[in-house]
């Protein structure tokens, strides 16, 4: 199987998972309580290894899997119906799609907000009130409000990318001397 379509076939089921559990948020109402849990099971499993492992590697039993995760999600506070959901998934050994899951997830409550995330990538770490002018002029572009998930990668020398949905704007120096560069390649 080709790598693309493995991550098509995760991104499917992940997909299902999501649309069926925001359904059921949305129908208690409750989405401002699956925006909270989709945020730390983000962050914890970003900050553990040995969470990162649980829902990535095959050699977990779906029972381990399965205990594993609802003690996590009893820690987390989580809401049941995040608990049944990644309780199914252990059991069905789906964990592996959680990440895309999480991401579907957030995309489904963004929308639901009139919410687009942007991830801004720049040289240097950006100001708030940068950040403010970048949400307005993204705004007015996009139609609807902006949310900046921005990180700070220094080999960039200077300058921003910005991706909001499928679009891509590269403003870095390096994306300009790698331009010229191959601009240079061609004339000689």
């Amino acid at each position: 199987m080709i790598v693309s379509e493995q991550a098509s076939i995760s991104k499917g089921i992940a997909t299902r998972y999501a649309c069926a559990l925001f359904g059921l948020a949305n129908e208690q109402d409750d989405l401002l309580t699956l925006e909270q849990n989709v945020g730390l099971l983000k962050e914890s499993i970003a900050k553990s290894v040995d969470f990162k492992r649980l829902i990535s590697s095959p050699i977990y039993s779906r029972g381990d899997q399965q205990s594993s995760i609802t003690a996590i999600a009893r820690k987390l506070d989580l809401s049941s119906i995040m608990t049944n959901t990644l309780a199914l998934m252990a059991v069905k050994r789906r964990l592996f799609v959680v990440p895309t899951f999480l991401a579907v997830l957030s995309d489904l409550i963004a929308d639901s907000k009139n919410e687009i995330t942007a991830d801004v990538v720049s040289a240097t770490s950006l100001s708030k009130s940068q950040l403010n002018k970048l949400a307005k002029a993204l705004k007015a572009g996009v139609g609807k409000d902006i949310n900046i998930n921005s990180t700070v990668d220094k080999s960039l020398i200077g300058g921003m990318t910005v991706k909001v949905g499928s679009r891509m704007i590269d403003t870095t120096i390096l994306a300009k001397l790698n331009s010229l560069q191959n601009i240079m390649k061609e004339a000689g």
